[in-house]
């Protein structure tokens, strides 16, 4: 197993424990589809994937997995009202260019939203922005800035000062170490590599 697929199961056992079984999950940023997947294997979802890249869409297809090709924003706004009852952005909403509004989207469109994200204020990444100057590289960050996808990082204390000035619930929450292995509990805006929230809006 690759060290990014063993990422991708750390999260997708936590998210698994806040989906129930027959849910409706829509995944934003699906990639090849393996978090729908294994949600199906373990909690017998109904699950649909939205990516912009064909070529994943084509994995989630041979996964047994149903998926939209196209901009999230666009095909947000295709649903109806609690269409879902999770919305998931694992590993996205850095990449949005309008996060905001995706947010505000999926909370339209499901009854929870499940965001997962690298933490920006992580031990290691504040030392090297101190002593080097640069970004970290390591098996988060494996590429450099040059060959990486336009992102807007954030911290976990970023992210939930966002979460109290737009009066979302925050119903869950689980932070990874920085192996993305064993849970961090405590001081998470400094010890945690990754973050993952269940959120809800208020009634």
């Amino acid at each position: 197993m690759s060290p990014n697929d063993k990422k991708r199961q750390a999260d997708s056992q936590i998210i698994a424990r806040w989906v129930h079984e027959g849910d409706r999950v829509l995944d934003l940023g699906c990639g090849r589809g393996i978090l729908l997947e294994y949600l199906q294997q373990k909690k017998s979802i109904y699950g649909v994937g939205v990516d912009i890249d064909l070529g994943k869409i084509l994995s989630c297809v041979k996964r047994g997995v149903p998926a939209y090709q196209g901009d999230i924003g666009a095909i947000l706004a295709t649903f109806p009202d609690d269409s879902f009852d999770h919305v998931i952005l694992s590993r996205t909403v850095e990449q949005l260019e309008d996060a905001d509004s995706i947010l505000a989207e999926g909370l339209r469109v499901g009854r929870h939203v499940t965001v997962g994200f690298v933490n920006k204020g992580f031990w290691i990444n504040r030392l090297n922005a101190l002593f080097h100057g640069n970004r970290t590289v390591n098996e988060v960050y494996p590429k450099p800035w040059y060959e990486s996808m336009p992102s807007n990082p954030f911290s976990v204390a970023e992210f939930e000062a966002f979460c109290d000035a737009r009066k979302i619930v925050i119903e869950n929450r689980a932070y990874l170490s920085g192996d993305w292995r064993n849970e961090c509990r405590k001081l998470p805006n400094l010890l945690a590599g990754y973050a993952i929230y269940d959120l809800s809006s208020i009634d």
